[in-house]
């Protein structure tokens, strides 16, 4: 089956982000959308440890492991970054002054519900910062891909792991479309050329509406 790269979804999730906009980015996988910001346009990243308005990752060799993101990994700065409490931060995202989290994903319902964390053997061992982000943000994006490693649906009608948050999931950009929550339904907004309706439809647990015209999505080779 023909998809998307992980970076490949990053880049399109990217296109989305409005000059200006305050995002947080979930650890591991929606960090890579920082790298893909379109021309013109610069988002002020956010992290949950204390940190606004950071610059790229530094080059190997050069990491200042006091400059760190909440997953840990080594950020640089630059004029205009802001450091502050950890508790500051959360009173940040708490206050609604993020414009956009955007998130990994286990399974998110046609409700907008999310499960990105999990407490089984190989799960992470809490919901963290998480549970504040998405209800906090004035948007929740969620990346991923479609299907699980075993070819399990993803997009679903409900969900059966453990809930980081209710009905807070927008739009979802996966190996195969672009669908967003609406009314309670998944709507598909784009997805691969290669890919007809009903084979899309095979690989999602719950309904896919349509809305007017899908788009083809498209993206670069990366």
């Amino acid at each position: 089956m023909t998809k998307l790269s992980s970076t490949q979804i990053a880049w399109r999730a990217a296109q989305d982000i409005t000059d200006g906009a305050y995002v947080n980015l979930g650890i591991g996988f929606p960090e890579m959308v920082a790298k893909f910001q379109p021309p013109g346009r610069q988002a002020i990243f956010h992290t949950e440890n204390g940190i606004l308005g950071f610059g790229e990752a530094p080059a190997p060799g050069t990491e200042d492991w006091d400059l760190i993101n909440a997953g840990k990994k080594a950020v640089t700065i630059k004029p205009g970054t802001a450091f502050f409490h950890h508790a500051d931060s959360f009173a940040m995202v708490r206050g609604g002054h993020l414009d956009v989290a955007i998130l990994g994903a286990y399974e998110v319902a046609e409700n907008g519900d999310l499960a990105n964390w999990s407490t089984g053997p190989k799960g992470v061992p809490a919901v963290g910062g998480a549970m504040d982000l998405v209800h906090g943000a004035k948007r929740v994006a969620v990346i991923t891909d479609h299907v699980t490693k075993d070819g399990k649906p993803k997009l679903v009608q409900q969900c059966s792991l453990p809930l980081t948050g209710v009905g807070c999931v927008t739009r979802v950009y996966t190996s195969l479309a672009v669908v967003d929550i609406q009314d309670g339904h998944f709507v598909l907004r784009e997805k691969l050329a290669s890919m007809s309706f009903d084979e899309l439809q095979s690989l999602t647990g719950a309904t896919l509406h349509r809305d007017g015209d899908v788009a083809d999505l498209t993206v670069p080779e990366l």
